[in-house]
């Protein structure tokens, strides 16, 4: 028989990191994720984890490249970035900045509704943490621009 309680979330990434241990703690503490489950490997690396955040998860791990996960580089381009709702974007933004968080774009309105900033973790991966649910314009106007 299955648990009874799972996430909400039918999108669930995984990070690798080159210090996947320290990422956890580093995500609970300056991001305020929740840690759920934590599955150790050898040399204390980590094979696999759960971190929540409200409705969203995402699992963490260590690199293994022999099965082609490697951490991204920490100091290169950003190939993509994870968009989480937070309710009060002004308090986790504080939260995030008291952790000394690298802060890509400032805290602010954006044209579309929401509010929101966006921070790059110690392992390279970029965040954008704002009040905002897609799914707001998809009903009809889906061009912004006001042309």
């Amino acid at each position: 028989m299955a648990p009874s309680n799972s996430t909400p979330s039918d999108l669930y990434p995984s990070l690798t990191y080159g210090d996947a241990p320290a990422a956890i703690e580093w995500l609970c503490r300056a991001f305020g994720f929740t840690q759920r489950l934590v599955v150790p490997g050898p040399a204390g690396t980590i094979m696999h984890s759960e971190l929540s955040l409200g409705g969203a998860v995402v699992m963490v791990n260590s690199s293994r490249p022999e099965a082609g996960r490697v951490a991204p580089p920490t100091d290169g381009p950003v190939h993509g970035a994870l968009s989480i709702f937070v309710a009060d974007p002004d308090a986790h933004y504080a939260r995030a900045r008291a952790a000394d968080a690298k802060i890509t774009q400032e805290l602010k309105d954006e044209e579309y509704g929401a509010r929101g900033y966006m921070a790059t973790d110690p392992g390279g991966h970029q965040w954008y943490f704002a009040n905002y649910r897609p799914g707001r314009w998809w009903g009809g106007e889906s061009d912004l621009s006001g042309a």
